[in-house]
């Protein structure tokens, strides 16, 4: 996109025209890069680096760049960098070119309102002009009327570069928008450019890129050696004058004057950031930026951290602002906390918990809400999920509550789950914190009346009182486990990453695992329900999966490392999840591969088998007890210690608490003995082996008579065959009521058929009563949920029907007696859900299921095409037909038989017409033919090719494809209703129908009397739930291994990831570009040394050369001198022939003294003949 304007624009126009037409959202970061104009070329490392931190500062931190729009000078180089970052493909860069009008060529190209052209971006060497970038994504071109110069975009950039600094990065946090100047070579105005920056209000921080050459250089030598106040020595000095003459071809006088703008410069040194390649102190140019930015900012360490959450740039909060010595204002780290929180910035939050943020005193409840209600981060749908539990239309501002977001939760979960924001003591605390400003959320759904915590309760007077909370506790606004619910706010919020690591954080990892997958599965299911994009469902579905692999994987681990502890994290109650059992999570969450994990197996087994010890012919060894209960004495059972992973109904946990008190000192001894006999080791084997079976037999006596009896009825597996076994007598008996002949009033056999029907139904009402949730019409909706509670209800039902009109005269007790006889077919069909226990036969129940869900989708399509030729075959042959309902019943029948086979030959074409005479002469009188009577057998062809091959060989495919994909997961899937099963037995009483009326009244007669008992104190305190009841040392036992079996999963996860192969050919890849860039410096290098070699050898020849003519010289100067000596002596021996002459001559008058002095006036030295 591009506009061309006046240069005297208003920078608020320029900046509305960005965001509202070009839809591009305000910047984070502005980095303006300036350089020079005319190319250049950079060191090919120099450039990779320049390019790639770039690239990553506005990447990072959602920056745009200011560049000049041409394609010259560093403007290439950035477009370059640019160019590569788009051949990957990741995200696009707002890059914004400001160039002037009058020098952009092919102008006539660009000319028109709203349209789209065509530019040419080769640029013409004969021109002066210049093209623009193609690499940039909008231009802003600056015209003044000028041809051919530069200047008319420089105000106008500055203007719009201060009006964008004075805008918010965002609501949260305000600070305006950072701007930094990226100096890259450059001429000499660069260099008043820098000092217009610095002087700027505020100041605008600068990084120059050393090594780029020109301007660059020069503000990085006087950066480097200039002292505080701008002053540099003199040497220096000079030495920077004469480079600054080199480098621009300036005068002594036009290089002083830029001097002493460069020291201008210096004297704010501070707010200049000189980026060197291969420095320890920026090893990337983006860093370079920041730090910068940090520095130039002055501000304080909170909104120095705002600025790196505003860039969501963690490293430059871990290496610049967390540093020792920092000042932090009270609450200032809360406040980034949950400014992280909200703008989903997960490595931010890690960082503030290691540096000494409580997540405990952290979140609140007002902080919870407003984080339910931030618009910032990804989409999601939460505000459609607390539309959809409001059952009504939400203003558009309406504000989430807590109890929203539990009714939300509690909607998600399904089934009994009760969420603690919507528990009596939170809506309590909740009213006096915030009532007035919400008075109707109390009251939401009947949330104004109490619904009891656990099931089975009532309310009481006590009950109906307000809860005592004390307002003044400073601990009373807190959460417990913050951990827990800023996990689920993340789920909800549909911020995975934040999940996960939430997830890693507290205790009770298991459990937030299996929240999280049900959480997200069910969301996936609201928002294809919805109609929703398909993405968001596919999104859900696969953040379901993330967790639920968690929850197997760490559950692995924890078995690997103790298997009993590992038990223990499956079946103990979660006070903070609804009283829940991670196995009771794991199945609200459908997770199969959880439930049919080796650990969770073991477990079940060991509760179907309740306290009996059997391996072999089990089923056998129960029927056999029930048959003959003497041999019951012949079992051996399990203590207490053989299973203290094993869950339990918290009255028998009682029971066993308080008889067990005295047998402490036993139970230790044998603890002892234990230890004892493993201490002995494998050699004493035949030893210890009698002394296992000694302690069998030991705990075998130890167990009374009546505790056998009754833990033999209370197990499961016994209580499976005594209801199999008797309904096995019921459905015999009902055969035989019908199949003889029904008299006037029932016999014994029907009575006894119809005592078992109503102890049934009134064990199903017990079901219902006594079933988790607190309200009436909340347990009927969770116990119709299941599928063979509805069939029952209504076969009870039916059966109720057929039983009065069977007590009627005739003719009602016939058609009581055929209800009857439909009746049964049902109680036949019941016995697939038994079957559910065997290994082989439970998955074909499941089969047959999903088989009946497909045929129903394939008997919509055989229904049109049923439907099509059984109208136009009835319409034809039969066109003189009265109104009446067997018209119905006529054009589906005879097409619905031929289906199977039955085509009815005789009717497809009979004869009509004249009459026949037949052989033995008798004459057969024919109707006559009806109009279009031939038709009939054409479109009967087409329909049995469409129905008979086509569409049945259609359904056996779609049957075999089901099949396939249940036998895969065969094992799985019976694995996952043995859990249902078992459940179930578990339960239920111990005696079955009919006799199941004496359990009832003993359940009553025991239920008063604890109310006795307790002068109704809190009856409504038990639990039906099988749960493990531990005290709080093993609890905290329990959550210590958990949490170490989460650090050695990790640590193992790591492992694995960096001995992956993948990861070793990412590292493998690093390290060759390490060294190919290592190999470029050593090439650059040997190219460097090579020249200047070359450089050497050039001035050696030189120095030859000059050393050659010097010697030449000299000896020119030797014959010189030679010559000239010549002449001296020449001269010297005529001089010495005078001189003897003349004292030969005085030899005769003087005295031999004269003559003494005479010689001794001859200096030698003078005359070199004397010295000869």
């Amino acid at each position: 996109m591009y506009v061309r304007v006046s240069f005297d624009t208003k920078p608020d126009l320029l900046l509305h025209l960005m965001t509202k037409e070009w839809q591009l959202e305000l910047p984070k970061l502005l980095i303006s890069v300036h350089g020079g104009l005319q190319n250049f070329e950079l060191q090919p490392k120099l450039k990779q680096v320049f390019g790639k931190g770039l690239i990553k500062a506005a990447m990072t931190t959602g920056a745009w760049i200011f560049t000049g729009g041409v394609n010259t000078g560093v403007i290439r180089h950035v477009g370059d960098a640019l160019k590569d970052h788009a051949s990957k493909s990741r995200g696009k860069i707002c890059t914004i070119g400001i160039a002037p009008w009058g020098i952009v060529e092919n102008q006539e190209d660009l000319i028109g309102r709203d349209v789209v052209r065509p530019y040419q971006t080769m640029s013409n060497p004969m021109s002066k002009l210049t093209v623009l970038n193609s690499m940039h994504s909008h231009f802003i071109l600056a015209d003044n009327g000028t041809t051919g110069k530069y200047g008319a975009e420089v105000k106008l950039r500055r203007q719009l570069e201060k009006h964008i600094s004075l805008q918010k990065i965002n609501t949260r946090i305000g600070q305006g928008v950072p701007v930094v100047a990226l100096i890259v070579e450059g001429g000499p105005n660069v260099i008043s450019i820098v000092l217009e920056y610095l002087r700027d209000t505020p100041p605008v921080p600068v990084v120059v890129c050393d090594g780029s050459g020109r301007a660059s250089d020069i503000l990085a030598f006087g950066h480097k050696y200039s002292e505080e106040g701008g002053l540099i020595n003199e040497s220096l000095r000079d030495q920077l004058l004469v480079t600054i003459q080199k480098t621009f071809t300036y005068t002594r006088t036009q290089a002083q004057h830029l001097f002493i703008i460069l020291m201008e410069c210096m004297k704010k040194k501070e707010l200049i950031t000189v980026f060197r390649m291969g420095s320890e102190g920026h090893q990337d140019i983006d860093l370079a930026i920041l730090t910068a930015l940090l520095k130039g900012a002055n501000a304080s360490a909170p909104d120095q951290l705002s600025l790196a959450l505003a860039w969501n740039r963690v490293d430059i909060a871990r290496s610049q602002i967390f540093i020792y010595g920092q000042q932090w204002p009270v609450g200032s780290l809360e406040q980034a906390m949950l400014d992280a929180l909200v703008l989903d910035r997960v490595d931010f939050v890690k960082l503030l918990i290691e540096n000494g943020v409580s997540m405990h005193r952290f979140l609140t409840i007002s902080r919870l809400e407003e984080l339910y209600n931030t618009r910032h981060g990804p989409s999601n749908t939460l505000y459609h999920l607390v539309r959809d539990v409001k059952k009504g239309n939400l203003p558009p501002d309406y504000r989430i509550s807590l109890i929203d977001i539990g009714l939300v939760i509690e909607y998600l979960m399904g089934g009994a789950y009760r969420c603690n924001y919507t528990r009596k003591r939170f809506r309590t605390l909740y009213h006096n914190l915030f009532g007035p400003k919400r008075p109707k959320a109390l009251k939401l759904l009947g949330m104004e009346d109490d619904i009891p915590l656990r099931r089975g309760r009532k309310t009481t007077k006590k009950r109906e009182e307000e809860v005592d909370i004390d307002l003044d506790d400073p601990e009373i606004n807190h959460f417990p486990f913050p951990f827990h619910e800023l996990m689920v706010w993340a789920v909800l919020m549909k911020r995975q990453k934040m999940a996960l690591f939430f997830w890693q954080h507290g205790e009770e990892a298991m459990a937030k695992a299996l929240v999280a997958c049900k959480l997200c599965k069910a969301m996936a299911h609201e928002a294809s329900e919805n109609d929703m994009v398909d993405d968001i469902s596919q999104e859900l579905n696969h953040n379901s999966r993330d967790f639920g692999q968690l929850a197997v994987e760490l559950l692995d681990q924890s078995y690997k490392q103790d298997e009993q502890l590992a038990m223990k994290l499956l079946t103990y109650e979660l006070k903070n999840w609804s009283n829940a059992t991670c196995l009771q999570l794991a199945v609200a969450a459908k997770h199969r591969d959880f439930i049919a994990h080796t650990c969770s197996q073991m477990l079940l087994t060991d509760m179907w088998m309740g306290r009996l010890r059997m391996r072999k012919n089990s089923g056998l060894k129960v029927i056999l007890g029930i048959l003959l209960p003497p041999s019951i004495l012949s079992l051996e059972f399990k203590n207490k210690d053989d299973m203290p992973y094993m869950s339990q109904a918290q009255e028998i946990h009682l029971q066993e608490k308080e008889a067990e008190e005295p047998e402490k000192p036993t139970k230790e001894k044998e603890e002892e003995d234990m230890e004892l006999t493993a201490m002995l080791g494998r050699n004493n084997g035949e030893s210890s082996r009698k002394k296992d079976e000694e302690e069998v037999q030991s705990k075998h006596r130890l167990i009374p008579l009546g505790r056998k009896i009754y833990e033999f009825y209370n197990a499961p597996i016994v209580k499976f065959w005594f209801y199999t076994l008797a309904y096995i007598g019921y459905l015999m008996l009902f055969n035989y009521i019908v199949l003889v002949k029904m008299e006037r009033w029932p016999s014994t056999q029907e009575w006894i058929v119809i005592s078992y029907i109503f102890t049934l139904g009134i064990e199903k009402m017990r079901e219902i009563l006594m079933s988790e949730p607190g309200k009436l019409l909340q347990k009927v909706k969770v116990w119709l949920q299941e599928y063979w509670n509805v069939t029952d209800l209504i076969a009870i039902l039916l059966f109720s029907v057929g039983m009065i009109l069977r007590l009627q005269d005739q003719p009602f007790r016939s058609d009581g007696r055929v209800i009857y006889c439909v009746n049964i077919i049902y109680w036949y069909i019941r016995l697939l859900d038994i079957f559910g226990v065997n290994k082989y036969l439970g998955p074909y129940v499941m089969m047959i299921g999903k088989m009946m869900i497909d045929m129903m989708y394939f008997v919509i399509i055989m229904l049109v095409v049923l439907m099509s030729f059984g109208v136009a075959r009835q319409a034809i042959l039969f066109p003189n037909e009265e109104p009446s309902w067997k018209l119905a019943k006529n054009i589906f029948y005879m097409p619905y038989w031929m289906i199977y086979g039955e085509v009815f030959a005789d009717q497809i074409d009979p004869p009509c017409g004249q009459n026949e005479t037949r052989e033995d002469g008798k004459i057969i009188q024919l109707p006559p033919c009806k109009t279009g009577a031939w038709i009939v057998p054409a479109i009967m062809a087409c329909y049995l090719l469409v129905a008979n091959i086509l569409l049945v060989n259609l359904l056996i495919a779609v049957f075999n494809n089901t099949f396939f994909e249940v036998k895969s997961i065969s094992n799985q899937v019976w694995k996952f209703q043995r859990y249902q099963l078992i459940m179930t037995f578990h339960e239920r009483p111990v005696l079955p129908p009919p006799l199941i009326i004496f359990s009832h009244m003993t359940m009553i007669f025991q239920h008063l009397c604890c109310r006795w008992r307790k002068h109704e104190s809190d009856p409504d305190e038990r639990d039906y739930g099988l749960k493990l009841f531990i005290t709080d040392d093993e609890l905290k036992k329990v959550h210590d291994f958990e949490e170490q079996c989460i650090e050695e999963y990790f640590r193992e996860k790591d492992d694995r990831f960096n001995s992956s192969n993948d990861e070793r050919i990412r590292v493998t890849s690093e390290r060759v570009e390490n060294m190919s860039m290592r190999l470029e410096e050593v090439n650059e290098r040997e190219h460097s040394m090579k020249a200047s070699l070359q450089t050497v050898d050039i001035r050696l020849a030189q120095l030859e050369d000059l050393i050659g003519r010097m010697a030449t010289a000299l000896e020119r100067l030797t014959g010189l001198e030679r010559a000239e000596s010549n002449k001296i002596r020449s001269r010297t021996s005529s001089d010495c022939t005078d001189a003897a002459y003349i004292v030969r001559q005085s030899s005769f008058n003087s005295q031999e003294g004269n003559t003494f002095k005479l010689q001794e006036s001859i200096d030698p030295a003078e005359h070199p003949l004397y010295s000869v």
